[in-house]
């Protein structure tokens, strides 16, 4: 029989611009409330995806489509980072890896 180890409270967010996490998400935090950060950040990058689909490219500088596909970057990660933060919770640690 493997021990899990518990959850910890606060659990980083993925940093790719500092060395140091500063964005934790709460793992006590209600299932209700992790699933409407999750659904705000995952609606507000398909919106931004779809904007980007119905542009033409001439329409864009390079620097706006490095931009925004770094801001569509971000607001997926976040999204994957809560998932990870339910499936240790509702899975189990042996089953979210």
């Amino acid at each position: 029989m493997t021990q899990q180890l518990p959850l910890r409270r606060f659990t980083p967010c993925t940093e790719t611009a500092t060395d140091y996490p500063v964005l934790l998400i709460d793992s006590e935090a209600p299932l209700l409330d992790l699933h409407a950060c999750l659904r705000e950040r995952l609606n507000a990058a398909l919106e931004h995806l779809n904007l980007m689909a119905c542009s033409s490219l001439p329409d864009f500088a390079e620097r706006d489509l490095n931009n925004m596909a770094n801001t569509a970057r971000i607001l997926v990660q976040d999204v994957s980072d809560v998932f990870r933060v339910i499936e240790h919770r509702g899975f189990g640690a042996s089953s979210a890896s």
